[in-house]
């Protein structure tokens, strides 16, 4: 007699249950954002009845994963338990043991998942790995919010390049300062909090020359309590101009700083910045209209596993990502005043005709920051 066939994991059911724990295990994977690239963020949850026995994240990429930290909290009692994770478990050796086979090892009666992993050496191999060793698989429970999370880990291991998000602090006429070639500060307390959520959550960060010598930040993380982690430093400056007396260049920062320059850019100045402790310095070709090849720095970038990028600007920078289709996501800033004509523009280089041809945000969210308004939107649908 044949054998009953399983049922796949996408025509399994979730009970209001799975989606209480699974929103637990989400708590848990954001518990990683920004610290475990080139890796995902992933959460798990065990649980036997109604009672959560354990709960794990991952931490950093090399470290063990979530099911790992929530399976060895519960030891024994991982038997017969159900265990929530956000991504499927993987089920080939990398840098650690496939977690497939630890989650049937530990007993585990029940796996429910949040999304399928969509890194190839994957991708639904551990959910049949699990069916196959008579574990129940339930797949694609709030799915969405899963692929949330993980959109800079899903862009990356599909394509190789970091998810890109564009922002800026502007006024209600479109300023991003009240003087061009000055600094200015648009935003309220609230939105600079936020601004350094989105730092700490986020691997790199990204600005042109020109906003290294009109405001010489530092491009670090300052959130209250002194949390948080630094984002990769990257600046774009083709001929090697800044100033090696930029506050960028002396900071005690465990974060390197990368500079992008061109071929032509001065070798002498190249072996000084190289030189220095946590500098970097790449090559890249320029495009056709004469600027740094963006494409060719956001490929060495995920190369270097970084899989998110926010680019702060300035004007140029900003024209130059959105008229090369390069940024995914946008968070704009909007401050209640009004900067006047002298102020330097949000974008510059980057014409539009008409309405047709504007570039226009999708899934827009609004949301209050103290006084200003925070426009959230994507360039592109979210990968698949």
């Amino acid at each position: 007699m044949k054998p009953t066939p399983k049922k796949s994991p996408e025509q399994m059911t979730a009970t209001p249950a799975d989606l209480r724990f699974m929103r637990l295990a989400l708590r848990e994977a954001r518990k990683g954002l920004g610290r475990t690239s080139p890796n995902p963020c992933v959460g798990a949850v065990v649980v036997q009845g109604d009672t959560v026995i354990s709960r794990g994240y991952h931490k950093k990429a090399g470290t063990p994963h979530a099911e790992i930290h929530a399976l060895h909290k519960a030891g024994e009692q991982a038997r017969g338990a159900t265990i929530y994770i956000t991504l499927e478990p993987c089920n080939h050796t990398g840098r650690t043991p496939p977690c497939s086979h630890a989650v049937a090892a530990a007993g585990i009666k029940r796996v429910v998942v949040g999304m399928e992993d969509p890194n190839p050496l994957v991708r639904g191999s551990g959910s049949r790995y699990l069916q196959e060793q008579g574990v129940e698989v339930v797949s694609g429970v709030l799915e969405e919010e899963c692929r949330e999370v993980n959109l800079p880990f899903i862009k990356h291991i599909t394509s190789g390049l970091p998810f890109v998000v564009m922002k800026a602090g502007i006024s209600l006429d479109g300023k991003i300062s009240y003087q061009q070639g000055q600094p200015g500060w648009m935003t309220g307390e609230s939105s600079s909090r936020k601004v350094h959520g989105l730092r700490n959550s986020l691997d790199a960060i990204l600005v042109g020359r020109e906003t290294i010598v009109i405001d010489n930040p530092s491009l670090t993380t300052r959130l209250p309590g002194k949390h948080g982690r630094d984002p990769v430093r990257v600046i774009l400056d083709s001929r090697l101009q800044l100033s090696l007396e930029s506050k960028i260049f002396h900071l005690d920062s465990p974060a390197p700083t990368i500079l992008f320059c061109s071929q032509s850019a001065d070798e002498e100045k190249k072996a000084r910045l190289r030189a220095m402790e946590n500098v970097l310095v790449h090559t890249v070709e320029c495009d056709q209209d004469g600027g740094l090849d963006l494409a060719a720095v956001l490929a060495d970038l995920g190369k270097m596993g970084i899989c998110s990028l926010l680019v702060e600007g300035g004007a140029s920078v900003h024209g130059s990502f959105l008229k090369k289709g390069l940024v995914d996501r946008v968070f704009l800033f909007m401050a209640p005043l009004f900067a006047g004509s002298s102020g330097t523009p949000l974008v510059s280089g980057f014409p539009v005709e008409d309405r047709a041809q504007a570039l226009s945000l999708k899934n827009v969210l609004y949301r209050r920051c103290g006084n200003d308004l925070l426009v959230q939107g994507d360039l592109f649908e979210p990968f698949s």
